[in-house]
């Protein structure tokens, strides 16, 4: 596994649980708005960037193991997060490894390879889901950067909400990438999803696209508006 980062300690991204989060390194999406270059973005891309510093050397998988070995006890769970977690070939093996050592694995995916999340699925090494929905099928690739499979992201959909899993939709809203018509139509295709967090954009830090950087985020009362249509569709609706 290529480990891009590690935060020691949450207690925000595995709800109801202490967590260790690790950052895979590699994306196959590009999204304007990502707040993770050094995850995602090659490192020549980065060093052409003068507003992005240089990749932090990764660290090494005995170095990780080392960790979790000391935190037993301690910690309830591991978040891997990106980057983009199901590019990595090795990534069953890896959680199985965590697992192992007695801690719940939450996975951050961004539904592009859904026979690895079924996959995973199937092996019932995951103890939580939490899926970014990036926007509606006609601005996917807009949001994203590039041209997704849109097949596969619906595929990854029908998986997370068809399970018994405990699961979460996320989507980050950016004025001039998302509207408000569009949380109905992403409702839509999420429908009887157990929860859905709308994420305010986040300006004030490097991001893929740093012409974007600066720029204002909805208000508390257009994210409240959101919220109240995107609680139609599923069990739970939440701004943060």
């Amino acid at each position: 596994m290529i480990i891009g980062g590690l935060q020691k300690f949450s207690v925000l991204d595995f709800p109801g649980h202490l967590s260790a989060i690790i950052f895979t390194q590699g994306c196959n999406f590009r999204c304007q708005f990502c707040y993770n270059p050094v995850l995602v973005l090659p490192k020549d891309e980065l060093q052409d960037n003068e507003t992005i510093n240089e990749v932090d050397s990764c660290l090494s998988e005995g170095d990780l193991f080392n960790f979790l070995e000391k935190r037993v006890g301690k910690l309830d769970a591991v978040v891997i997060t990106g980057g983009e977690p199901t590019m990595h070939q090795d990534l069953s093996e890896f959680i199985g490894k965590i697992r192992q050592m007695g801690f719940k694995v939450k996975l951050d995916t961004n539904g592009t390879n859904s026979q690895v999340l079924q996959n995973l699925l199937d092996k019932k090494i995951l103890d939580y889901v939490a899926m970014d929905l990036k926007a509606p099928p006609h601005k996917y690739d807009l949001v994203t950067g590039v041209q997704p499979n849109l097949e596969e992201i619906k595929k990854s959909i029908k998986i997370i909400t068809g399970s018994s899993l405990p699961h979460e939709f996320r989507t980050t809203v950016v004025p001039e990438l998302i509207e408000l018509n569009d949380i109905e139509h992403m409702g839509r295709m999420i429908r009887g999803a157990q929860k859905w967090f709308l994420q305010s954009f986040k300006s004030d830090i490097d991001l893929v696209n740093q012409s974007f950087k600066g720029e204002k985020p909805f208000t508390g009362r257009d994210m409240e508006e959101m919220r109240n249509i995107g609680a139609e569709f599923v069990g739970e609706c939440v701004v943060r």
